[in-house]
Parts: structure tokens; sequence; C-alpha cells
């Protein structure tokens, strides 16, 4: 009974030791007399007992580790502090146990030489303007440095670039500075764009009030010479109504000519500074001379008879 117990319990033991369950995302790498043996992928993995052992778990997720903030000397000789963070993923367990004794550390040494060469080539403005590029020759360099450690380097990058305090004050002022310009170059545009605006408004007001003033003499002489066509019209009724009138009545000459001198008479009382007198008034005018003129030497035969 009790040899049985035993054995009961030497059982157990070993199907402990025998039976282990991978997690996933995680491998164990399994080494059979001090060799490596296999990768056991997540799930039930048998092992023999006292031969094989589990060398290292291995974790597949992407990893991250943060660099130590390093003092590097820039292209300008000014000393700052970066701070860097690495994503990276195992993508050969068996290499990133066995081909580096620790490759978290390979990777912090690796990265901290890299960033002093690349920073060491840039001026301060630039390294602060130049975080992409920084980033993509750092990833660069550590993939291809990693990959034969079985390791696969996602992304870098770079938390923070401190200056030195003097430095910082500097670029603060520097900062001000261009923001006053920035200002200054804006309100003086303002004001510019302002007055443009002004005068072009007074240009089109002036325009406006200039083709008003056109319409309006234009509508003004229209409206005159309506006027005028209007009263010439009527005038011209009114004569033609006189002409047919006497024309209706037979007139001898005597009286034509005397109804033309009225018509002229009527006509030099107008606001014309000059009277045209037409060929037949001037006929009629000379008639009436003559008969003047006949009137005063009958007149002074009279005188003389009388005496």
């Amino acid at each position: 009974m009790i040899f049985l117990l035993i054995l009961l319990l030497i059982i157990i033991i070993l199907a402990f030791l025998s039976i282990k369950i991978v997690k996933q995302s995680e491998v164990y790498i399994i080494e059979r007399l001090g060799k490596f043996h296999k990768v056991a992928d997540a799930g039930l993995t048998i092992i023999i007992p006292f031969l094989d052992r589990v060398r290292s778990v291995v974790s597949l997720k992407q990893q991250t580790m943060d660099v130590p903030p390093q003092g590097v000397i820039t292209k300008d000789n000014v000393t700052i502090t970066i701070d860097t963070v690495v994503f990276y993923q195992i993508t050969d367990p068996a290499k990133a146990v066995y081909e580096i004794q620790s490759l978290k550390k390979g990777i912090e040494y690796l990265g901290i030489t890299t960033i002093r060469d690349i920073i060491g080539k840039m001026d301060l403005d630039e390294t602060f303007s130049s975080r992409d590029e920084i980033n993509s020759k750092l990833r660069h360099v550590l993939d291809e440095a990693t990959y034969k450690w079985g390791c696969k380097i996602d992304r870098v990058e770079i938390k923070d670039i401190t200056p030195p305090a003097d430095i910082r004050d500097a670029m603060e002022k520097e900062m001000n500075a261009e923001r006053n310009k920035r200002a200054m170059i804006l309100e003086s545009e303002a004001e510019r764009q302002s007055a443009i605006t002004i005068a072009e408004g007074k240009k089109q007001a002036a325009i406006l009030e200039a083709e008003a003033d056109k319409e309006a003499q234009i509508r003004r002489a229209a409206g005159e010479a309506q006027a005028i066509k209007e009263v010439a019209e009527a005038k011209a009724r009114e004569i033609q109504m006189v002409y047919d009138a006497m024309k209706k009545a037979n007139p001898n000459d005597k009286l034509v000519q005397l109804k033309s001198l009225e018509a002229l008479e009527e006509v030099a009382k107008g606001d014309a500074n000059k009277v045209f007198i037409p060929f037949e008034a001037t006929s009629a005018l000379g008639s009436l001379g003559a008969m003047k003129e006949a009137m005063k030497d009958d007149k002074k035969s009279n005188n003389k008879t009388d005496k």
C-alpha cells in the first residue's frame, strides 16, 4: 500500500515536471542535455524530466523599451539631452536567447551610440525640426543591427529634446521677438488692406456719382429736347392752322404781307439774340418801304397845293 502511494506520488511529480502549458503570445525555449532542442509554441507541451528543461520564456508581443536620457553634443557644440523610446518585437526566439546575452541591453547601447552619431552631425535648430528624420535613421540603423538577434525594430520615437537652461532662455527670447515681429507685420498688413479698401470704396462711390450725374444730364437734355420738339410741333400745328384758315379766306397780297409782319413782330419778342428774316418777309418790307415813300411824296404835294 505504501509502495503504491510512493509510486503515485512519483507519477504526479513526473507529470508535473513533464507537462508544460505555454500561454498565448509566448514560446518556451527547450534545451535537452544543455543543448537547444526546440521552441514550444502556445498550448500543451511535454518534456522529458531531468533531460529537458525550459531555458527561457520569450514573449512574442511588441515590446517597448525606454532608452535612458543621454547628453549628446550637436554640430554647433551645444549639449542637449535626448529621451528615446524603442518599439521592437522578437521574430526568432532562439536567436534572441542564444545570439546575445541581453537583448534589451544590446538595443539600449546601440541606440545610445546611434543617437550620438546622428545628433553630432546636426545643428541645434535642425534637431528640433528634424525629429522624423532622426527617428527614421535610428530605426533603420537599429533594425539592421538587431536582425541577427532575431529582433525587428518597428518604431523609434524621440520623446523629448532638452537644451541647456541658457539656450532655452535665448530661444524663448528669440521666439518672443519673432512673435512680435509677425504681429507687427500682420497689423501693418491689416492697416494697408483697410486703407486700400477705403480708397477703393471712395473710388467706386465717385464713379457711381459721376455716372449718376451723367445719367441725370442725359435725361435732362432728353427731356428738354422732347419739350422743344413738342413746342415746335405745337407751333407748327398752329401755323398750319393759320395757313389753312388764310388759304380758305383767299387773302390778297397786302393782307398776307401784313400778317407776315405781325408774325415777325411776335418772333422778335422772343429770347433769341438773332432774328432770321425769310426772303418773302424782306420783299414785304420793301413794298412797305415803297408805300411809305409814296405816302410821304403825296403828303408833300398836298402841302404845296394848300400854300
